[in-house]
């Protein structure tokens, strides 16, 4: 049944040409814009240019919040379309479902990744210390963090208006507090706390673990179960979702 499911819902997407454009075009089309934003700055010889940190981030935080939102959608619909009730009253498990759902659109996402990772490589010239697997990776994880948190906030919000209300709450925290604009370290104590619970912290954190180093270190390592532990833990707290809402 979760294959059935996955390959239903892979189905719906490719139907839809405006998801299809947000989750695989959008992303490059962004990160085109924060390259032109830099492409004449003028910089001292051997001094990194500002792309190569900026976008590198942007490589975790545009998947995150594209599948966050392509997600939350989606998953909305099938709950007011009643398609998720429907499935619930046949035999089949409610984990079979969710991970359904969930491997769906993370096999969407790793597409996702691998375009705006080989935009950035191929097309701007991305230049960092670590190997371009590392940052596909952490940029699968963080699209699949989207992915997760999508499926929980779906079922608190009852119109897509309210769905894209938890934007500003789920979302942008996060990239404020990621250390995109101000180190973590160097943030106050309160927002340095609420920084180290938040995973998006622990995704930027690891694609500038892999920027300033040719070998994996030990706190990349961290940084990935960290963010693999929370996609874990959304979709266990999506799947008591179902429950709820369909009793």
């Amino acid at each position: 049944m979760m294959w059935s499911t996955c390959l239903r819902v892979l189905r719906q997407l490719k139907g839809d040409p405006r998801s299809i454009a947000l989750i695989l075009v959008v992303p490059s089309l962004l990160l085109a814009l924060v390259y032109w934003l830099y492409e004449n700055e003028i910089l001292a010889p051997s001094v990194p240019r500002t792309f190569d940190r900026v976008g590198l981030m942007m490589l975790g935080i545009f998947p995150f919040v594209v599948m966050f939102l392509v997600t939350s959608i989606t998953m909305l619909r099938e709950r007011i379309s009643g398609t998720l009730e429907r499935l619930l009253t046949t035999p089949v498990h409610k984990a079979d479902l969710l991970f359904g759902y969930a491997l769906a659109f993370s096999i969407m996402a790793a597409l996702q990744a691998l375009v705006a990772t080989g935009t950035a490589y191929w097309i701007f010239g991305l230049k960092i210390a670590g190997n371009a697997g590392w940052v596909v990776l952490i940029s699968v994880l963080t699209a699949v963090l989207g992915v997760a948190l999508g499926l929980l906030c779906s079922a608190f919000a009852t119109t897509e208006f309210q769905a894209v209300q938890f934007m500003p709450v789920v979302v942008i925290p996060q990239i404020l507090l990621c250390g995109l604009f101000v180190a973590r370290a160097q943030m106050n104590g309160v927002l340095e706390a609420l920084s180290n619970i938040m995973p998006l912290s622990y995704a930027v954190h690891g694609l500038q673990e892999v920027a300033g180093h040719a070998d994996p270190t030990s706190s990349l390592v961290t940084d990935l179960v960290v963010v693999a532990a929370f996609v874990v833990a959304g979709l266990l707290l999506a799947s008591l979702t179902l429950r709820r809402r369909t009793r």
